[in-house]
């Protein structure tokens, strides 16, 4: 049947000189001159011009009908009424990025929920999300929502799942409209809209459940409007969904906005700012592009290691079946000998039965042969079974041969990782060899130590002697003054009792005088070794007071022995940590080496090439022979398609594998020219 469609002209699409001349109008400090900005005009320009284009050769062609056909005209004014939204959407979603995009440019700072441009811009983009959704009919009712094809983007888009996640986590959120404008805010935070609005539509066949055929998003416009929010990139948006009643808002779209005419900046800013900010938006978005392809190798590798597992699982699959193979070898062995002993015993049976019975035999000839002839065929079959045994039997033994040879080359690794060992243990050796010499820089502190000790004790020593012999000084001072006291009562006596015996003891008297002359000489020499025995007390007090000095630095020198001590334990626990730290980042650095050295051959060997799967192949590529249990699969290294053996028995020394390598015999060819290019 025809069906009537409206053709939109060429001419209502902007053309690129029109876009040019529009961005003359400008004023300078509203151009930006971002190659990301340029380049999501330039697909949207693309993509509109190809839409249109498409129509009118499909026009002209005859792919689309043009008005006029059998259809009710009922049909034709809602087909043409759906055109007309389908195209008022998209001209309202250009507009409003447009103006979002002119009026945060000259804005120059991050965006929030209150800006009216960026309000206005969700309003718009809801009603294109909204257009031809299917209802879906629920125990509580009708239920037509635009967050259901979102929550796709979580499956298609693993990196989505941190806006579903926070998503589902805000209370305040209880209906599914709310939902999915919380979506839409975080994915214009991240600047990643476009992104995943593009992975929707490229899944069309899942969009199907939920709008009709001709809504907007199931038509090229989808496209159109995926292009044109690549511009959006640009902007920096910072919205805060606590507190926001998202369920509640009305999507009105404000044609007022539209409608007036583009103000000129009072401010202007310098030039020098806005190339700042375009080298700002052209940084994060080449630290997207690179975290995006970290990602696509970190996926590389997750998949390297599954098939890796998965060849493991396979040759431990392979060896349980060649031990199962055997087994039913054995079997069928035993069974073809009971076969035979069965046979050779019929056989007598019958040459008795023929001897005593010539006549029955003649009449049950007929039977036995028939007996025979099964016997025989049953024979032949199995020997057929057990001819296909042994070559599924020798095609496992060269699937084993290929994994040998895999093995070895993991040994090979795992001697690189040895010497990268080696080589942190003599570092570690190193460290140790440190060590040992702080450890005998303390051992020598200790000892000067013990020696001032001693030094201390001997002066202790010498002071203990100096005061026994300053109190035996002392007690000498004290008996004579008693000598001289009980001199002085004798003569105090002497006085008394001779005080008339005067003239006769004068002689006594000056005896006496003579003595107590001797006795002041003797009292004069004992002041004076007072003195020198006081002079010494005070130079014996200083050498104490200097001695105790010295056991104060010498307590300070063990208080800082124990710091050293402490110290060197805390640096035997260092040391042991980074030893532990050193193997720990020896082995990190060898496997990432290794994993950076696998991705680099692989996507040297990749560039330009596919790896065909196993089950997308059913013919050789090269003589189109169907793959069979005789005749297996196998892959070319160099171009990843697959081939039978005999199309594939080349072997060749690729950069991306140490060994050589199957190879088909047209990169054979090829690679060999190219060696004989680069050799000459």
């Amino acid at each position: 049947k025809e069906e009537d469609f409206e053709i939109i002209d060429k001419k209502q699409l902007p053309d690129a000189a029109e876009l040019r001349n529009e961005e003359k109008a400008k004023p300078e400090e509203a151009r930006w001159s971002a190659p990301i900005l340029s380049l999501a005009r330039k697909t949207s320009e693309n993509l509109a011009l190809s839409y249109g284009s498409a129509l009118k050769s499909a026009s002209l062609v005859g792919l689309v009908s043009k008005p006029g056909s059998s259809d009710s005209p009922a049909k034709t004014s809602t087909r043409c009424h759906t055109m007309e939204e389908r195209a008022n959407l998209m001209n309202m979603m250009k507009l409003s990025i447009k103006i979002l995009i002119q009026s945060a440019l000259s804005l120059g700072r991050t965006l929030d929920s209150d800006f009216p441009p960026l309000q206005q811009f969700f309003v718009v983009l809801e009603h294109c999300l909204k257009h031809g959704l299917k209802v879906k009919k629920t125990f509580i009712g009708q239920n037509k929502s635009f967050f259901g094809p979102l929550e796709l983007v979580e499956k298609l888009c693993p990196e989505a799942s941190d806006i579903a996640t926070s998503v589902k986590n805000l209370p305040e959120l209880k209906t599914a409209v709310g939902r999915g404008r919380a979506w839409l805010y975080l994915a214009l935070m991240q600047k990643k809209l476009a992104d995943y609005l593009k992975v929707l539509l490229d899944h069309k066949h899942l969009l199907s459940e939920f709008y009709e055929p001709d809504a907007l998003m199931m038509e090229e416009e989808g496209a159109v409007i995926v292009g044109l929010l690549v511009g959006l990139n640009v902007i920096d948006a910072n919205f805060c969904l606590k507190g926001e009643d998202l369920d509640s808002q009305v999507g009105v779209i404000d044609f007022s906005l539209y409608l007036k005419e583009t103000q000129d900046n009072d401010g202007k800013q310098d030039g020098g700012i806005t190339a700042v900010l375009d080298q700002k938006h052209y940084v994060e978005e080449l630290n997207r592009h690179l975290s995006c392809t970290v990602a696509d190798l970190q996926n590389k590798i997750d998949c390297l290691e599954k098939t890796n597992s998965k060849l493991q699982e396979e040759l431990a699959a392979a060896t349980d079946r060649i031990g199962s193979l055997q087994e039913e070898q054995q079997q069928l062995k035993q069974q073809n000998e009971l076969i035979r002993e069965r046979s050779e015993k019929s056989v007598e049976v019958t040459k008795e039965d023929t001897k005593v019975e010539l006549d029955t035999y003649k009449q049950s000839r007929q039977g036995l042969d028939e007996m025979y002839s099964d016997v025989w065929k049953q024979l032949k079959e199995e020997k057929k079974i057990r001819l296909e045994l042994e070559k599924e039997l020798e095609l496992q033994i060269g699937m084993k041969t290929e994994m040998e040879i895999a093995m070895k080359l993991l040994e090979k690794d795992t001697h690189e990782k040895q010497d990268t060992l080696v080589a942190l243990r003599q570092q570690l050796e190193e460290v140790k060899a440190i060590n040992l010499q702080m450890f005998h820089k303390s051992q020598n502190a200790e000892c000067s130590l013990q020696q001032k000790t001693e030094a201390i004790s001997s002066f202790e020593g010498k002071t203990n002697e100096m005061m026994s012999s300053m109190k035996r000084m002392e007690e000498r001072l004290q008996q004579a003054e008693k000598a001289r006291q009980a001199a002085e009562e004798r003569c105090n006596k002497m006085k008394q009792e001779l005080a008339g015996r005067l003239d006769a003891c004068r002689q006594q008297m000056a005896q006496l005088d003579s003595k107590c002359s001797t006795l002041e000489k003797e009292l004069k020499s004992e002041k004076e070794q007072r003195q020198t025995l006081q002079k010494e007390l005070h130079q014996e007090k200083d050498a104490t007071t200097l001695l105790k000095t010295e056991l104060q630095q010498m307590e300070g020198l063990k208080k800082e022995l124990r710091k050293l001590q402490d110290e060197k334990q805390q640096l035997k626990k260092v040391r042991e940590e980074q030893e532990q730290a050193l193997q720990e980042m020896g082995l990190h650095l060898s496997q990432s080496k290794l994993k950076m050295e696998d991705i680099k051959e692989v996507n040297k060997a990749l560039k330009g090439h596919t790896w065909l799967k196993d089950d997308e192949a059913t013919h050789c590529k090269q003589c189109k022979k169907e793959f069979s249990i005789s005749r297996r699969k196998h892959h070319c290294r160099n171009c990843g398609d697959i081939f039978c053996n005999t199309c594939s028995s080349n072997e060749l020394a690729l950069p991306s594998y140490p060994k050589p390598v199957r190879v088909c015999d047209s990169c054979h060819t090829l690679l060999l020219q190219q060696c004989s290019s680069n050799s000459s």
